[in-house]
């Protein structure tokens, strides 16, 4: 079988086919009734750990303009079928420095020693997980793919280890046996499956990659982990308009308690602040008892208290 060609590159923010310009105008055959966004992801994507940040903040500020839907890519179903040759990386050992790599140069932390001592082998099972989540409830599987995400990259888990899904499926108030009973049954595969041949319809070749379609059928596809301006653009190219209507930022009180979790490189792009002015921040918006500031990889983050 000849190994899946990946490559990963800092610069543009791909996992993937690195050869894709970084938006293009596309044209679909099939009818939408609606103004429709597509995120192509994958739970091990650094690149798309990388983009949080912006998609944050494009979809809090435009959401009202589309309807977003996550899509599993499936990045690495098992190693033997895996290359990226442009990052040197042919075994889980190889992918540290590159992780490490993409947390530094984006500032979302990325821990990336499990490379070395306990590899994720593949990164179906937590994509599987995600879309039986989905199946019974969109916003919680959104926050799975994000506890997923916390998981690997900053705290150094194991997400394709089944105790650890567990543990992330039943702090979310579900039934974590159940769930990843059905995961490991034929219907798991099916949807992911549905998901992996959706991306390539889509013409997916590289994560994260944002496409959105309007009721025209046509689209645009932003590849990589680019800056805010890319996304807001290409909204405006698929609506033909000059200017959109952005929604006020949730305040960080707000923010917080329905993230739980974030790092101060997600507070710095949503306020349009400076890393320096985080801490006077924080204290401005927050009381003192409603936040724990905590500090992983060199980089300040913020749990809520509620």
């Amino acid at each position: 079988m000849s190994k899946n060609p990946m490559a990963c590159d800092l610069e543009i923010g791909i996992c993937g086919a690195a050869e894709e310009e970084a938006m293009e105008v596309i044209d679909f055959n099939k009818s939408d009734i609606s103004l429709n966004l597509y995120y192509v992801t994958d739970p091990i994507c650094s690149h798309c750990w990388a983009l949080e940040p912006v998609l944050r903040r494009f979809v809090s500020q435009y959401g009202h303009y589309f309807n977003f839907h996550t899509i599993m890519g499936g990045l690495l179903e098992k190693w033997e079928d895996f290359s990226d040759s442009a990052n040197g990386i042919s075994k889980p050992a190889d992918v540290a420095d590159h992780w490490r790599e993409v947390g530094e140069h984006s500032r979302m932390p990325i821990d990336g020693s499990l490379w070395l001592n306990n590899p994720i082998q593949s990164s179906f099972p937590p994509s599987i997980v995600f879309k039986v989540i989905q199946q019974r409830d969109d916003s919680l599987a959104t926050e799975f793919l994000r506890r997923a995400r916390e998981a690997v990259f900053a705290f150094n888990q194991n997400i394709g280890d089944p105790v650890v899904l567990l543990d992330i499926v039943n702090k979310l108030n579900l039934d974590g046996k159940s769930i990843l009973k059905d995961a490991q049954q034929e219907i798991g595969k099916n949807l992911l499956n549905e998901d992996i041949h959706l991306a390539a319809s889509l013409g997916v070749r590289g994560f994260p990659s944002i496409i959105i379609v309007n009721k025209d059928n046509k689209g645009v596809k932003v590849v990589g982990a680019r800056p805010l301006e890319y996304y807001i653009n290409g909204l405006k190219q698929v609506l033909n308009q000059d200017k959109l209507q952005p929604k006020t930022l949730p305040s960080l009180s707000e923010l917080l308690k329905k993230e739980q979790l974030l790092f101060s490189k997600e507070l710095e792009i949503m306020y349009s602040i400076k890393q320096t002015d985080i801490h006077s921040f924080i204290k401005k918006e927050l009381s003192s008892d409603s936040y724990e500031e905590k500090e992983i990889l060199g980089e300040a983050y913020y749990l809520s208290a509620y």
